[in-house]
């Protein structure tokens, strides 16, 4: 259910959780305000000189002729350090935390379960990195740079003012309610704009990303007009959410600067009375009004700046939401150097969520260390989910899974994974090379000897001692540049550089031709001698020496035995394979 704007946190809250991650960069911060200050102080200082050069003009001495160059150059010295240090060393604190908040969020990514990925588009979560941070920049830098440098020049003009004729800067304040009214209603539109541009730069992504990824079943399928519609449509949304934000603030700054000038020509109306003018020299009468056209301009800079610092509200907090989602739960302790490999699943429930019904019902069976089990059955009947269950990808409803006869949750996650090697049916690849890829992540600090030799019992030495490069080729994106089976071969030779006591294969061989496949076959036979290995398959000729095989549908175990042992009860195994091999 969409969160209301009621539910979302006030803007200071947003602001308040900002500010936690200026402590690292507190010195730059301060030089930062140092700066602002002191821009401040010359931009005021520049207003009050007026009365020094109207006295030079009506007093035009040696020492006056002297005074006033000294003291413009001063004041614009003073004000150039003052921007420096404001712009620089505010840029710098807000670069750092956008760094420091793209880390954060992507390492928290990195320990967020599966179910989070599986409700989240691809699109949307790299938007988040990439643009919607990326706006925290704007409310970080540029917004708090003019908040600090304009405000606080605000603040030193108005005071100035104060001191020169208290009773005409209140009457200069008339409009001050009126103005802040529309610069809060201008904000909270900011904010909604900013979100929903934001919505729609994930979509941008996410399309962007899905047709790329897939472009070779776009044009075989005739889908390039079909996803050209899908673009246009996400862009033109994104089009329209970022003509309403430019109007919106196309229209605000006018008014104010039209609000502003009513007041100036209001004060400057009243000030022209000779009453007035009586009481205020004409030095003081003109660093008056210099002081109050002045202020015209910082007070239409913080009005405007008011789209920036929106955005990065509406970023923050769309960041917080996915950095408060919860890490997976690992509450256990145990942690063996190896374990032998003996699993027991006793009455496992399983949903994906919790108002689906169960996708795994009541499945108990016991693994022997050591040994190979095999599941099959028709697609959907459980197969795959159930093995996730093993390393954790998911937290199973009910029941209990052991390994080693200890409860699964007892396990550390990191201990318990390092047991486990696996092969996916879907391969994934990164784009670095050949050797990377087979020693990744904590394989990283093995010999190149231990990587040529799983790649030799992967039967993946015959093809990559052909690329231009041997094991230091790059094979682009997800392996793009290699076969199906070539890929397949490559995730086979990761699981066996690993060399876990548990290996899952999820159809590990499906993308092979015959004879590869049975060239494979023979090394994973090989390598299951001495751990415990769960197979997955649609070929029930690749099971068949399976020391026990489980036969799923709808979610449960309906069989189980050897090979032989089925084959003579006559029942789903032995349908399924009459049928495989009638084909």
């Amino acid at each position: 259910m969409p969160r209301q704007d009621s539910d979302l946190p006030s803007n200071w809250q947003v602001y308040r959780r900002l500010l936690g991650y200026l402590k690292p960069f507190w010195g730059a911060f301060a030089l930062a305000v140092v700066g602002n200050a002191l821009y401040a102080v010359a931009s005021t200082g520049m207003a009050a000189a007026m009365e020094f050069v109207i006295q030079a003009i009506e007093n035009p001495t040696a020492a006056n002729r002297l005074l006033v160059p000294a003291l413009i150059v001063a004041v614009f010295a003073v004000r150039g350090v003052g921007f420096f240090l404001g712009t620089y060393f505010i840029s710098k604190v807000g670069r750092n935390i956008v760094n420091l908040m793209r880390t954060q969020i992507f390492d928290h990514l990195m320990h967020l379960p599966c179910r989070y990925f599986d409700s989240s588009s691809s699109g949307h979560l790299v938007s988040r990195i990439t643009y919607n941070v990326e706006q925290v920049t704007g409310a970080a830098t540029n917004a708090v740079t003019i908040m600090l440098r304009e405000g606080l020049t605000v603040i030193g003009l108005l005071s100035y003012m104060v001191y020169v004729n208290w009773k005409l800067t209140l009457i200069f304040l008339v409009l001050a309610p009126v103005i802040g009214g529309l610069v809060s209603y201008v904000s909270k539109r900011f904010r909604r704009l900013s979100q929903k541009i934001q919505s729609s730069m994930g979509d941008v992504t996410h399309v962007a990303g899905e047709a790329i990824a897939g472009y070779r079943v776009v044009r075989v399928f005739g889908g390039s007009d079909y996803e050209s519609q899908r673009f246009r449509k996400v862009s033109h949304n994104n089009l329209r959410q970022s003509m309403k934000m430019a109007m919106t603030k196309a229209i605000s700054t006018p008014v104010v600067q039209i609000l502003i000038a009513f007041s100036i020509a209001l004060l400057v109306w009243i000030a022209l009375a000779p009453e007035v003018q009586a009481g205020m020299t004409t030095g003081e009468f003109v660093a008056f009004i210099t002081a109050a056209t002045t202020l015209a301009k910082p007070i239409r800079q913080l009005t405007s700046v008011q789209e920036q610092v929106q955005k990065g509200i509406a970023a923050s907090h769309d960041v917080f939401l996915s950095l408060d989602v919860a890490v997976e739960t690992d509450t256990g302790t145990h942690a063996p150097e190896r374990v032998l490999g003996e699993i027991e699943f006793d009455q496992v429930c399983f949903r994906y969520q919790d108002t689906l019904d169960n996708v795994l019902k009541d499945v108990s069976f016991r693994v022997e260390p050591n040994s190979t089990i095999a599941f099959v059955g028709r697609s959907g009947s459980g197969k795959s989910t159930l093995v996730s269950l093993l390393p954790r990808f998911y937290e199973y409803s009910s029941g209990e899974i052991r390994l080693d006869g200890i409860p699964l949750k007892s396990y550390q996650l990191r201990a318990l994974r390092d047991q486990i090697a696996l092969v996916n049916q879907d391969v994934v690849l990164f784009n670095d090379t050949v050797a990377n890829n087979i020693a990744y992540g904590g394989l990283r600090g093995v010999s190149r000897e231990d990587i040529r030799e799983a790649a030799r019992k992967a039967h993946a030495l015959e093809f990559i001692d052909r690329l231009p490069q041997g094991l230091d080729t790059e094979i682009g994106d997800n392996g793009i540049m290699l076969s199906g089976g070539q890929r397949q071969r490559l995730a086979i030779a990761r699981a066996l550089l690993k060399d876990a006591p548990i290996l899952i294969l999820d159809e590990a061989t499906s993308a092979l031709d015959t004879e590869s496949e049975r060239y494979i076959q023979q090394a994973l036979e090989a390598v299951m001698q001495g751990r415990t290995t769960l197979v997955i398959a649609h070929r029930l000729s690749t099971v068949e020496n399976a020391d026990q095989i489980i036969v799923m549908d709808d979610g449960r175990v309906v069989e189980a035995g050897t090979h032989e042992e089925l084959i003579v009860k006559k029942g789903n195994y032995a349908q399924l394979h009459s049928m495989q091999f009638s084909e």
